[in-house]
């Protein structure tokens, strides 16, 4: 196309954007071989060798299709990124072509002479002269040749806007400056475009014999971030950001293919944490995004980049290698905003007719630890709630900043960072924990899917916030509370989905369950008496009324008692973590009472939990 100087507006005229677009349509083909292919040698040729080969040589050959199956995504990503930019172009320049034609043929049946400048003759009325006229673009200064030109073509600023001149007495000097103004103005929105786009293609470029690495992932991004710069009037601006979930959906639903694979593209990272866009969208989108975010984190030496970098590794592992006999992944958000955020799923949550989303507590982030404990519980989740229905899935949801506390003793009064005795944190991860789970009501396929949310620890504090709002928590059925220190609500019933939909866990041995009340632990401090009288039911804790309670009014599920605080050797509360617990040694798997009783509410089979007396 050209820069902007070089553009001219018979060039416009005469574009053939079909060839744009065809063109785009070429990319888009070789962008889907090289998605089919990488499937193929991620399903068909690594999956298989996997299991069924174990040697030396299997494993060589595994990394080499690992690389492979690298590369066709490299392939594929930039591909789409030039069909984008393409397509995109394409759509842009459209609009300024049609005005510029509908200028010329306003021109053509007014008799008007359009000169290869762009100015305008236009003929004598009776008497009158008829002259020339040079179209006004809408740039202040040089850029804009309609400006300050005297009747030899001679910039003078007498001749500016505000200047007082005499007004042609020709009416036919009118219509021509109208008509000039339109090509004009037509032909400088065109030049823009085509330098932006221009410049974002020029981006789009590989070196002969690529190593598809680090490195070039991180240049996928700056890529990425040219793409979107270009199509950020065409696309970006399409994109409803300030609408509720259900509309993204309908929006989502009314794009073309086209479109939704341009979106994706150019902007994975909306798309993938865009609440309303569906779940297969959603991955796909992350799946790329997550290896521009590794790219970036690689240059980085501060801890919080090298612990958010183990955990999205990780994730990315367990992606790659995931067991085809497990419930499938599926990459649902990523990011590395406050502590890190993950959003994965085990089974479609758009499929399946019963959903979970699990929300972790105390010393949660993107990390290590994240990507392998969390996952862990949110998969076991899924396979003990499939074991009753196959229609389920669920989810791990670190969609905010949990608090981040140490000890500086084996007590637990002697937390070194205060943020999990506010409520700070869990007030804004309720907001957005109901942002997604409208989403995910809303992307689902059933008329009434059965939806339950899941918190334990601080988690369960910032469920019971987001349960609080008006409304609850967008289609949620069934809560369930384990390890918890409260969740702001005095009675079961204030959480919006019934008291008999509420159901809590709490071990005999999880100091967090047993968390005195505000009121109570300044009261310790004066004795036995002042702390009586600051509680009297016994029924407060940190975060109010105790969920296993009488006064509460919840359903209280049997779990393990777990281990000892202190004297068992594992710390001060570790019975905290027991709760999602499964032993699977020998090839036999056995949920705890505990995971088998939230597997039972998660699948829609609450009636056959077993129960323990409230405290």
């Amino acid at each position: 196309m050209g820069t902007s100087s070089g553009m001219t507006w018979q060039q416009l005229r005469d574009l053939k954007l079909s060839e744009l677009t065809d063109a785009a349509d070429g990319w888009a083909g070789t962008s889907n071989f090289a998605d089919h292919a990488r499937e193929s040698v991620e399903g068909d040729m690594t999956g298989k060798l996997t299991k069924t080969q174990d040697s030396e040589s299997a494993r060589s050959a595994v990394k080499r299709l690992k690389r492979l199956s690298e590369n066709y995504r490299y392939i594929h990503t930039e591909t789409g990124l030039i069909r984008g930019t393409l397509d995109g172009l394409a759509a842009e320049l459209g609009s300024p072509q049609r005005r510029l034609r509908d200028a010329l043929d306003d021109a053509a049946n007014l008799g008007y002479t359009v000169n290869d400048n762009g100015s305008i003759e236009y003929p004598a009325d009776g008497a009158v002269p008829g002259g020339s006229v040079m179209g006004d673009n809408g740039l202040i200064g040089v850029g804009n040749p309609g400006l300050y030109r005297d009747g030899n073509g001679m910039y003078d600023p007498a001749l500016g806007p505000d200047a007082p001149v005499l007004k042609s007495p020709n009416p036919q000097r009118a219509k021509a400056q109208d008509i000039a103004d339109r090509i004009a103005t037509a032909l400088r929105e065109a030049c823009d475009i085509d330098e932006r786009y221009s410049s974002a293609l020029d981006k789009l470029k590989a070196a002969p014999g690529l190593t598809v690495d680090i490195k070039t992932w991180a240049n996928v991004g700056s890529d990425v971030d040219a793409v979107s710069g270009a199509a950020e009037k065409y696309l970006g601006k399409e994109i409803p950001f300030d609408k509720s979930p259900a509309e993204r959906k309908e929006w989502w639903d009314h794009l073309s293919k086209e479109q939704r694979e341009e979106y994706v593209a150019a902007f994975p990272e909306v798309v993938g944490s865009l609440d309303g866009v569906p779940a297969l969208a959603r991955d796909e989108a992350n799946r790329e995004n997550i290896q521009l975010l590794i790219a970036q984190l690689e240059g980085r030496d501060d801890a919080k980049s090298r612990s958010q970098l183990e955990g999205m590794k990780e994730i990315q592992r367990k992606l790659l290698e995931h067991d085809p006999k497990m419930p499938p992944m599926y990459l649902l958000g990523i990011g590395t905003e406050g502590n890190g955020r993950a959003i994965v799923a085990y089974g479609n949550p758009d499929t399946a007719k019963n959903v979970s989303t699990y929300v972790p507590g105390l010393n949660t982030s993107l990390d290590a630890g994240f990507a392998g404990g969390d996952l862990k519980r949110a998969s076991d989740i899924a396979i003990d709630a499939q074991s009753f229905d196959a229609s389920s899935a669920s989810i791990a949801w670190l969609g905010y900043d949990a608090p981040q506390a140490g000890f500086d003793s084996n007590l637990p009064q002697n937390v070194s960072n205060f943020d999990v005795m506010g409520a700070d944190k869990a007030e804004s991860g309720a907001t957005n924990y109901n942002q997604f789970m409208a989403g995910i009501s809303a992307t689902n396929d059933h008329a009434d899917p059965h939806i339950t949310a899941v918190g334990h620890s601080y988690g369960s504090f910032t469920v019971g916030q987001a349960a609080q709002r008006h409304g609850g928590i967008p289609g949620v059925d069934d809560i369930v509370l384990v390890g918890s220190p409260g969740t702001g609500a005095d009675h079961a019933q204030d959480l919006n989905v019934g008291k008999n939909h509420v159901f809590v866990g709490a071990a005999d041995n999880d100091l967090v369950t047993k968390l005195p009340s505000k009121a109570e632990a300044v009261a310790l401090l004066g004795g036995p008496i002042p702390s009586y009288l600051a509680d009297p039911s016994g029924d407060q804790l940190w975060f109010g009324t105790d969920p296993a309670s009488h006064e509460f009014g919840a359903n209280r599920f049997a779990v393990d008692d777990g281990p000892a605080p202190i004297i068992a050797g594992q710390g001060v509360t570790p019975a905290h973590s027991d709760y999602f617990n499964v032993n699977d040694d020998g090839g036999s798997r056995r949920p705890s009472e505990s995971e088998r009783n939230i597997a039972l509410v998660v699948s829609g089979n609450s009636g056959e939990i077993s129960r323990e007396q409230p405290r």
